[in-house]
Formats: C-alpha cells, sequence, structure tokens
C-alpha cells in the first residue's frame, strides 16, 4: 500500500523565522552576561516595524534594538528598521515557582514529544530532512551569489512516497524563493534546479514522474516583512519534525530551559533517538509532561508504533535506568544554560548535522 507524507521548511529570511532568530539571539545575549537568566521575550515584525515584547529577570544588559537590526542585516535585509521594546520582569510568582528549593523546577505546564525514526542517519523523518537540507542549500546560495538573483526569502517542500511503509521515491520537491525583479521564471527554474535540488537531493530518489515546482505563484519579488507578517513560535512543526510524530502545546524558541516547552522537548528528543540508536526500535515518540513549580514529570509515555524489538517493558525499564527527566537535571545533563540558541532558530532544532547540540548525542543504554 502506497502513502504520501509532505514536510516543509523554511529559510531565515521568512518573517516568522527573522522573530525566532531575533528571540533566540536576545536569549543568548542574556545567558552569555547571566547564565541564570529567565527569558521569554518574544518578537513580531510587519514592514520596517520590529516589536519585543515578554518578560525577562537577569542581570544582563540586553540592546534589544541592536539585536535585532543585526540579525536582519545579516541575514540580508538592508532596509531601516523601527524597534518597539516592551519587556518587564519575569512574575514574582513564576520566579519563585521556578526556583523553588533551589532546584530549577518547570516554568509552566505543558506536554511535550520527541521523535526518532530510523530513516536516515540521523533518525529523522527523510521528507523534514530534505526540506530543511533544501532550505539550507537555497540559503547558501543567496549568501554567495556574485549577481543580483535572490533575495532572502523562501520556503522548501518535500513529499515522500511510501508503499509498506518503505521509502520509495520523491514524489514531489516544492521550492519558492524570493528573487530580484528582472529575473525570469524560466531562468529560476534551471538555476534553482541546478544550484539547489540536484546537489541535495539524491539521484536514486528522483525519477521522471518526480514533479519539481519553483516559485508555483509565479514572480516573487516581495518578501520577508514586506510580504507578510512574522511572530516568534509559528513554525513550530518546521522546528521539530515535521509533521511526523506529535507535537506539544508551546513554541521553542525565545525561551530559557527553565521552559518546559524547550527543554522538555529537547530531552524527550534525546531520549527517543537513543531508544532507535540502541536499535530497541525502529521508530520512537516520547511524550513528557511537567506542571509549573514541581521538579519532577507528571508522566512520562513512550510510543514504538509496533517497531520495537524488544518487550515495551524492557525499553521502559532501560529509559527509567539512563534518563532523568526531573528540570533540573534535563538543565544540567545537556548543559542548557549557555548561548547556544540562535543557532537552532533555522532549519530545526533536531537532527541537525552543521552543528552539535547535546540532546543529539548517543550514549549506550544500560
Amino acid at each position: 500500500m502506497k502513502h504520501y507524507f509532505t514536510s516543509e521548511s523554511i529559510t531565515p529570511g521568512h518573517p516568522d523565522k527573522l522573530c525566532d532568530q531575533i528571540a533566540d539571539a536576545i536569549l543568548d545575549s542574556a545567558l552569555s552576561q547571566d547564565k541564570y537568566s529567565k527569558v521569554a521575550v518574544e518578537c513580531s515584525i510587519k514592514d520596517e516595524l520590529v516589536l519585543i515584547f515578554g518578560e525577562i529577570t537577569s542581570k544582563a544588559v540586553v540592546a534589544y534594538e541592536e539585536i535585532a537590526k543585526a540579525v536582519l542585516k545579516e541575514v540580508g535585509y538592508s532596509e531601516e528598521f523601527e524597534v518597539l521594546v516592551k519587556v518587564s520582569s519575569q512574575s514574582s510568582e513564576i520566579n519563585h515557582a521556578v526556583i523553588g528549593e533551589g532546584k530549577i523546577a518547570a516554568g509552566d505546564q505543558g506536554l511535550m514529544f520527541g521523535y526518532a525514526v530510523n530513516e536516515t542517519e540521523n533518525l529523522m523523518p527523510l521528507s523534514i530532512e530534505l526540506a530543511h537540507d533544501l532550505s539550507q542549500k537555497l540559503t547558501s546560495v543567496f549568501k554567495n551569489q556574485t549577481s543580483n538573483i535572490l533575495k532572502p526569502d523562501g520556503k522548501t517542500q518535500v513529499t515522500v512516497e511510501y508503499e509498506d511503509g518503505e521509502i520509495k521515491r520523491v514524489d514531489t520537491i516544492v521550492v519558492s524563493t524570493q528573487h530580484y525583479p528582472e529575473i525570469s521564471q524560466a531562468f529560476l527554474h534551471t538555476y534553482i534546479f541546478d544550484n539547489v535540488i540536484s546537489p541535495v537531493v539524491a539521484a536514486e530518489l528522483i525519477d521522471d514522474q518526480t514533479k519539481i515546482i519553483i516559485n508555483p505563484s509565479g514572480s516573487f519579488t516581495i518578501g520577508g516583512s514586506f510580504g507578510d507578517s512574522g511572530t516568534t513560535g509559528r513554525k513550530i512543526v518546521v522546528d521539530t519534525y515535521g509533521g511526523h510524530g506529535r507535537i506539544g502545546g508551546g513554541a521553542l524558541s525565545s525561551k530559557d530551559p527553565s521552559k518546559v516547552d524547550r527543554s522538555g522537548a529537547y530531552y524527550a528528543r534525546y531520549v527517543a533517538k537513543n531508544i532507535v540508536a540502541n536499535n530497541l526500535a525502529d521508530k520512537c515518540e516520547v511524550q513528557v509532561s511537567y506542571a509549573i513549580g514541581m521538579i519532577d514529570p507528571i508522566s512520562i509515555f513512550i510510543e514504538t508504533f509496533g517497531t520495537e524489538k524488544v518487550m515495551l517493558s524492557e525499553i521502559s525499564k532501560l529509559v527509567e535506568n539512563n534518563f532523568d527527566f526531573s528540570v533540573d537535571n534535563i538543565i544540567k545533563e545537556l548543559d542548557l544554560l549557555r548561548p547556544i540558541y540562535q543557532k537552532t532558530a533555522n532549519f530545526g532544532h533536531f537532527g541537525r548535522r552543521d552543528i552539535d547540540l547535546p540532546w543529539e548525542k548517543i550514549i549506550e543504554l544500560k
């Protein structure tokens, strides 16, 4: 039986990703000065207006406007932006609940999921891995171009065909890229196929029935915040598993690791990846939930979708023996009180090959 699954990715120039990058750059700035900073600072953007808002309790002095403008310039936008800031201290009630008796507790209630599958070397679903690879390549081509062809905004999308649960081929590739007005769509189609798609997608996955769709809307000269608005945390499916598995109730970017939306999701991926990497199952999803002010989780659930190689009770025992889901331990074990977050804002938080992330390491389970 055949089925098809689609995932998408977006480039750093997409307005939602601009906001994720600004928010995580602010977080990194705070953590670099005070590792115990409590940060939940978000961003929205439309046209030339950037709004930074949220809560922060920290000894750090954060240059919000300078950080936002530096991110926008680095991504490739030369326009002049106005930055408005509305940031207050973290609620004293939340702060007291998080700090508790000296150990860091959950900064909010919520549920998080981690996922892994043996479709790729990095144990990510193929459709999201290819979508991210295409998005990264598109960004690289934009950054390294020697003439005016591409602009910063862009999206990619990949549909994978499965037969009886096994990958057969890539059915559809979609690339939408912002470009200069004088660039024709005919030129762009060849340029993107030759420079973005061909170097990324293995030839054996493409056949004469694979649909290659480039700029399906036609001209795409107005992009970024001038073509759409953007807000932090609006691309959580892109940030996680491309629609494979389930997602929790909260976004990842903009939050310090006391916010379990972020740290809990990272640890759940860490556990799921190690279950698959240790050949206990071909596919694994881990759910964990927390309540504000509590150090330990409310629940942990492990799903292997019938692909387990040993009894589920044995997998549960191995997880219990090797992993500690308490918030305080997650932060210590993964060393999360560091300015490592801006680099996660683009091309997904999981399965990365270009950066070293602690929740992606593989350990021997005992």
